[in-house]
């Protein structure tokens, strides 16, 4: 297996597929589970060619329903992934899952990545679990883990279930990859639904309070009800579109509803029939027992209806793809910028030389990037 890109002109290039990585990419879209896995094997180290097998498989993606799980840690997301997994099998539906757990400092791999968490799916091929690294990455999640659920949907999974590393509330970067975003929150944590407030609560289309059979269960659910009316509500401020994403008016809507469903004044959806807009679920689970997961796969289908007659996902999709194509495009861009300031002899010899007044940082950074600007002036001349 080979080491991670480094090639900053050959990562800009177009990505092109090896024999070897065709034949993987057809033995994954014929069924093979081991092709699976390694392709996502090659997807997680960033080895070369990796480009190209996410390419050749883009057009294939498109029909999993893409769950994401976040929660703050305790609040029992791995148990609760594994019974709707079992739950999913239940009705026909094969099932991925990527769980994200933290990064090994020395490694980069994922601390928990050897755990045992599927414990009821153990030995069922339809179901297909894999402990991804966080990488360091603000949100739990990494461009890899994207890639890697395309995968699965190319695959030709159902359901996608994406478990984020719950390091923290900066989960945000889980509605990029998620259709659906669930937030999972224990009784009695009150910080943890105060700190709701400073933006997780935005990305959650399903709250569920777990361990729903603890004290505390009724003042929380009652707290998160609050919370999502508060949201909903013309006073509350909140309101920035599905999953978090600003939402321009409609041009062809004289009546104010986004381009998401919602109402430009952040009215409560119930409130006037409108079937168009989403309002969070507060749901309760009890994970060990299994208790309330069918409540809440039902409720999940209810959201990927919507998203579907809505016309939400469509927009959500395009706003996903656009933003995925800026984060590759700065990652390509920095590597060609990187090769640069090597080839002017490395950070340390320019720092030097800024620092003895020789120059300044913008003449350095105008020196680095001249030839990057050249280079697209003349393509596109």
């Amino acid at each position: 297996m080979g080491g991670p890109e480094r090639d900053a002109t050959a990562t800009a290039r177009a990505p092109e597929l090896s024999d070897d990585d065709a034949e993987l990419v057809d033995a994954l879209l014929g069924g093979s589970h081991r092709a699976l896995a390694r392709a996502i094997t090659k997807i997680e180290n960033r080895t070369a060619g990796h480009r190209a097998i996410v390419a050749a498989l883009h057009e294939h993606t498109g029909g999993a329903d893409v769950i994401g799980i976040t929660g703050s840690p305790g609040a029992g997301k791995s148990t609760l992934v594994d019974k709707l997994a079992a739950a999913y099998r239940e009705r026909g539906d094969t099932v991925g899952v990527v769980a994200v757990d933290p990064s090994s400092p020395y490694t980069g791999g994922a601390v928990l990545g050897d755990r045992i968490r599927m414990g009821s799916n153990v030995g069922d091929m339809d179901v297909f679990f894999r402990s991804m690294s966080a990488r360091g990455q603000l949100g739990g999640l990494s461009m890899a883990t994207a890639d890697a659920v395309k995968a699965l949907d190319a695959f030709g999974k159902d359901v996608v279930i994406i478990e984020t590393v719950g390091a923290g509330q900066s989960e945000v970067d889980v509605v990029r990859t998620a259709d659906t975003v669930a937030v999972l929150v224990q009784p009695g944590s009150g910080d943890d639904v105060q700190t709701l407030k400073a933006g997780i609560l935005e990305i959650g289309d399903v709250f569920v309070v777990n361990k729903a059979d603890m004290d505390g269960a009724e003042r929380t659910l009652a707290e998160l009800e609050e919370m999502v009316h508060r949201r909903e509500g013309p006073t509350a401020g909140l309101d920035t579109g599905h999953h978090g994403f600003d939402a321009p008016a409609h041009p062809d809507d004289p009546d104010g509803e986004t381009a998401h469903g919602g109402n430009s004044d952040g009215g409560d959806g119930d409130a006037g029939g409108d079937a168009s807009e989403w309002t969070p679920e507060v749901l309760r689970t009890v994970a060990s027992t299994g208790e309330g997961v069918d409540d809440l796969i039902a409720t999940f289908d209810a959201h990927a209806a919507h998203l579907r007659e809505s016309g939400e996902i469509e927009t959500t999709k395009h706003q996903r793809y656009a933003e995925e194509i800026r984060t590759l495009v700065r990652a390509d861009v920095g590597a060609l910028a990187t090769e640069e300031i090597e080839r002017h002899g490395g950070i340390d010899r320019l720092a030097e030389s800024v620092r003895r007044r020789e120059t300044d940082p913008y003449s350095v950074a105008a020196e680095i990037v001249g030839p990057i600007v050249d280079c697209v002036e003349t393509d596109g001349a």
